[in-house]
């Protein structure tokens, strides 16, 4: 192999690293909105949990008035 092809092919493995490098980059920046995204999604998620749970201890409520109305 002489010094042409040599150096040919040390410049495409650089520019090979090179890509890769900004591939992990996006990749990572990507990673850390998904993360982002999946932590906003577990928030809103435990929000609706709360509101259907207390949607469902009103609506518990008020059955158990309907029913003692009815009693009297």
């Amino acid at each position: 192999m002489d010094a042409t092809a040599a150096t040919e092919q040390l410049n495409q493995l650089e520019q090979q690293i090179d890509e890769l490098l900004v591939l992990t980059q996006v990749l990572g920046q990507e990673n850390r909105a998904l993360r982002t995204q999946q932590n906003n999604w577990s928030v809103e998620r435990a929000k609706l949990i709360e509101k259907n749970e207390l949607a469902k201890n009103r609506v518990e409520s008020m059955i158990t008035r309907l029913k003692a109305l009815e009693k009297d």
